[in-house]
């Protein structure tokens, strides 16, 4: 606990969102930062706008700092590595979610759906993908069709009908992990962030992989 309050702090401390820490076999301790977010304007998505991104440069600068911090408070570990969010980003507060509505997500219950499941699907099924929507009334919901995907190259008769959707409506209390589905729009939609991370070794410990920070 000492050591994710330590993270939180300086992290935030520097002007970004903590997004996750993770330690990996090896001794390696990844943390992934992103920039605040705040709802664009009319005008900004009128303009085709697009977010900000976290950058090397910002993944640098968290790295020196927390070095330093984790260096003062005694904290054990062989590798520190600051990274962006990768395309499989999780969504862990109401933010998150205002943030990727529209955006396909994984996620798994806490609970399988029991009796809730209606016969429509599995009540012992708790692992979800679908378009992220707000639900009437204010809460979240995904959804999402269970007809299989077309093939590469397969055509789809117009004649065919439409298969059934589904609707899961949830909170966030009822979740133990949502993510976004790691799939890569070639349009150009997906990923939102250009990836950036640096892996850094504690002073006095080679560096294993990743860019270089040069102190």
């Amino acid at each position: 606990m000492a050591l994710q309050q330590t993270v939180e702090q300086t992290v935030a401390g520097l002007g970004y969102d903590l997004v996750e820490i993770e330690r990996s076999a090896g001794g390696l301790l990844r943390v992934t930062i992103d920039l605040p977010w705040t709802a664009p304007t009319s005008e900004e998505v009128a303009a085709g706008v697009p977010e900000p991104y976290v950058t090397v440069e910002d993944c640098e600068k968290v790295t020196r700092q927390l070095q330093f911090a984790l260096e003062v408070d005694g904290a054990e570990y062989k590798r520190l590595e600051v990274s962006s969010p990768g395309i499989d980003r999780p969504l862990r507060n109401e933010q998150d979610f205002e943030r990727f509505v529209g955006d396909v997500i994984d996620l798994t219950l806490k609970a399988p759906m029991g009796a809730a499941a209606g016969g429509q699907v599995s009540a012992s099924r708790k692992k979800f993908r679908g378009t992220l929507e707000r639900a009437d009334g204010g809460g979240w919901q995904i959804v999402w069709s269970d007809a299989p995907e077309p093939k590469p190259g397969q055509r789809v008769s117009k004649k065919r009908a439409p298969a059934p959707l589904h609707a899961l409506g949830f909170t966030l209390d009822e979740l133990r992990e949502a993510r976004l589905a790691p799939i890569v729009d070639f349009k150009g939609r997906r990923p939102r962030t250009l990836e950036g991370s640096l892996d850094k070794a504690p002073e006095g410990l080679s560096d294993i992989g990743g860019t270089e920070v040069s102190d």
